[in-house]
């Protein structure tokens, strides 16, 4: 009689260990199912091997072709050719107008008044040469326009500095 009861309880002592340990198993495959990251798509335009579909003609059956497509690196263009705003501005400067730079390192933003909530009107980059048209009543907002080209605008005062005639190369970067 006691063999019985011990053969009793190991058969649920084991059976509770197979239960927890299957449940243990299936836990942790399905964990590491879903830490995998599933394999990327691959799209006909993503592979420049394989051409798209090819137009659909009649009697003719679509089906994507492999071909080889040569890689194209863009050349350098070794002569810089000026863009049609670089070209000589046709309005005179004003009287006490001055060259100068940006100096702030993340540029400036042109607006239409000088004001800050005003339009934007375009921007400047830093080092950009510019000419220092006049400033506000208040002295916090400067007029400028870029250097070879009609584009005026107000932009923060102090964010530039005034350039001598002779200073017209680029000055040493900070």
């Amino acid at each position: 009689m006691i063999s019985n009861v011990l053969k009793y309880i190991l058969g649920i002592f084991l059976a509770i260990v197979v239960l927890i340990g299957g449940g243990v198993a299936i836990a942790l495959y399905f964990m590491n199912r879903t830490a995998i990251a599933p394999a990327k798509p691959i799209f006909a335009n993503d592979s420049p091997e394989i051409k798209a579909q090819a137009p659909k003609t009649p009697g003719a059956s679509p089906a994507l072709t492999p071909t080889a497509v040569e890689a194209q690196t863009p050349k350098p263009n070794p002569t810089p050719t000026l863009s049609p705003d670089t070209t000589e501005s046709k309005k005179p400067l004003p009287p006490g107008a001055y060259p100068a730079r940006v100096s702030w390192s993340q540029g400036l933003i042109l607006r239409a008044e000088a004001k800050q909530d005003a339009e934007r009107v375009g921007g400047v980059g830093f080092n950009q040469k510019i000419f220092v048209l006049e400033e506000s009543a208040d002295k916090v907002w400067q007029k400028i326009r870029l250097e070879g080209s009609d584009k005026e605008g107000w932009v923060k005062a102090g964010n530039t500095r005034k350039v001598d005639a002779q200073d017209n190369s680029q000055p040493a970067q900070q």
